[in-house]
């Protein structure tokens, strides 16, 4: 099985010009840690609540600040023809919950971990 069997390709996703103030409001609901940023289809970055804290720590004037000026840009991504198992590895080994899925700069979806991982684990031999 490879990674574009099993991706969810409606991911949350903010547009780069997004007020920092919206991704903010979106990262105090429950169970939400973060958001990917996109400018149109091509993946730019990450915002978490973290990065918003490191943007105020540098004096960055969040009133007109977009999620592009904040995010965490170096995000590891993974390719749509890349095995499941492998890509499950990479999470591990990179303490990731969710790992975008780009190709060719275009952002096709996110891996998330835990459902992956238990896909592989139903579609063993027993």
């Amino acid at each position: 099985m490879i990674v574009r069997e099993a991706l969810v390709s409606d991911p949350r996703v903010l547009q780069a010009d997004t007020a920092v103030r919206e991704a903010a409001e979106l990262l105090t609901r429950p169970n939400v840690e973060s958001a990917l940023v996109a400018d149109g289809e091509r993946l730019v970055g990450c915002v978490t609540r973290e990065s918003i804290v490191e943007a105020v720590a540098r004096g960055i004037d969040l009133s007109s600040a977009t999620v592009a000026d904040v995010c965490e840009r170096d995000v590891a991504t993974i390719g749509p023809d890349v095995a499941l198992d492998e890509a499950l590895h990479l999470m591990a080994e990179q303490d990731l919950e969710r790992l975008p899925v780009t190709e060719n700069g275009r952002l096709l979806g996110v891996l998330p971990r835990e459902p992956t991982a238990r896909r592989l684990a139903e579609d063993e031999p027993g």
